[in-house]
């Protein structure tokens, strides 16, 4: 409990988690106010250029979501 409150304390409620492979694991991080950018889905094929981007695994939407979480 000591170490989980030093890494991810409490009064920080706006966190976000990215992750290129199933997101599900990390909502009980960012909590109720937190974010996920994650893969929710199996089975896509293409290039990972492309799925990066379907995903929303850009430079661009992480920024924007970084923005309305804290905005």
């Amino acid at each position: 409990a000591e170490y989980r409150e030093s890494v991810l304390p409490k009064a920080v409620t706006k966190r976000i988690a990215i992750e290129a492979a199933h997101a599900d694991y990390w909502y009980k991080y960012v909590g109720l106010d937190g974010r996920v950018i994650g893969m929710t889905t199996y089975g896509e094929s293409a290039p990972a250029g492309d799925l990066f981007k379907h995903f929303g695994f850009t430079v661009d939407n992480v920024v924007k979501q970084a923005n309305e979480l804290l905005g």
